[in-house]
């Protein structure tokens, strides 16, 4: 499947989805939340293509090698249909109140989580979607990555906290905490990978102390 199908199918199906719990084609926040979202992965998406096109494709590539890995995915599967799912509901039966200074200073956070995401990415162009030892690959200790060892789960975990409170729901926080525990149990998976096959990498953890926060984990 191209990218740019995938593209479409994920944007397409989100919004069904999210119109579908919400029943209300005017949710706004939907709207913000899916336009945002398709100008970043698509713009990236091109300068992927034009730039690093064999990067874009292990982007697209997502079946683990990792059998471990299948608790991750079902993890996060579930943490994001549930997520969607409270918020349209929310909107349609009103549960909470999330005032608009709130939603915009949210869409700013995840801006900020995709820019730090595409920014990890330039970075470490060995960046597949899943856990894996790449040919010749090098351990990455350079930019973010000297800051803290997987800056794309960070990315991806400021990107979907704040995403609930742009499409304007407080509940949605709630499911996220299963992506939480998913991407903590990835984590610590994916470093033993790394360790037992990456030269480089158990003196890279020495030197780089935290995974995601810094001066938190």
């Amino acid at each position: 499947m191209s990218a740019l199908t995938k593209f479409f199918l994920g944007i397409g199906l989100i919004g069904l989805f999210l119109f579908l719990c919400a029943g209300d084609f005017l949710y706004w926040n939907a709207w913000l939340y899916l336009a945002s979202f398709a100008v970043c992965i698509f713009s990236f998406g091109i300068y992927l293509y034009t730039k690093d096109n064999e990067l874009l494709q292990k982007r697209l590539y997502a079946k683990e090698k990792e059998k471990e890995q299948d608790i991750y995915t079902y993890a996060a599967g579930i943490s994001f249909f549930s997520t969607f799912g409270v918020c349209g509901l929310d909107y349609r039966y009103d549960w909470s109140q999330v005032s608009l200074a709130a939603v915009y200073i949210a869409l700013i956070i995840m801006l900020f989580g995709y820019a730090l995401f595409m920014m990890t990415l330039v970075q470490n162009s060995y960046a597949s979607r899943i856990v894996e030892i790449q040919d010749k690959q090098k351990v990455i200790d350079t930019g973010v990555y000297s800051v803290v060892r997987h800056p794309m789960y960070t990315a991806a975990l400021t990107i979907f906290f704040a995403s609930p409170i742009v499409l304007g729901s407080l509940y949605a926080l709630i499911p996220m905490v299963l992506f939480l525990t998913g991407i903590i149990f990835r984590i610590q998976n994916e470093e033993k990978v790394l360790c037992k096959g990456l030269e480089g990498y158990s003196s890279y953890m020495q030197r780089v102390k935290y995974r995601l926060i810094p001066l938190v984990w």
